[in-house]
């Protein structure tokens, strides 16, 4: 049984793929703000919030399954695909996975219409680690929380 794996999540969102793409690349610090049940802080672990772009580090503070968490990655943003990646580096996923990454990706279909792919990558440590749906959950919950900002 294979320990790497991928899980998928598409949701068709009312909001321009530019500016859900642009509420991560630039003004993550308002994450928080847009899904406070779920992200209760976000800061800068590396760099500052003016040049916090590509390859800088921060530590977010969130909820899943009603358990406060931290998840301290690297970002990387893929201008041409709208894709944000967020590469883990520390933090509570890493209990039960050695790899852990979030893929946000946004498609643009009309100019108020979107679709947001969500994919976390992962390996875990051994077979009796569970599969991370509770984290695309998450992730789901960010995305639905966005497009409610957006519009």
């Amino acid at each position: 049984m294979s320990l790497v794996g991928k899980l998928v999540s598409e949701l068709e969102i009312n909001a321009p793929a530019e500016k859900y793409y642009k509420l991560f690349k630039d003004e993550a610090f308002h994450v928080p703000k847009v899904s406070p049940k779920i992200i209760q802080q976000v800061e800068v672990h590396e760099g500052d919030w003016d040049t916090h772009g590509h390859g800088s580090i921060k530590i977010w503070k969130y909820s899943v399954d009603g358990k406060d968490e931290v998840f301290k990655e690297r970002v990387e943003f893929d201008d041409k695909n709208l894709s944000v990646t967020l590469i883990g580096l520390e933090g509570d996923v890493f209990k039960h996975y050695k790899t852990f990454n979030a893929i946000y990706k946004v498609v643009p279909k009309s100019p108020e219409h979107s679709l947001a792919v969500l994919t976390l990558e992962y390996e875990k440590l051994d077979d009796g680690s569970p599969y991370p749906y509770q984290y695309l959950d998450l992730m789901n919950g960010i995305t639905k929380d966005i497009e409610s900002h957006l519009k």
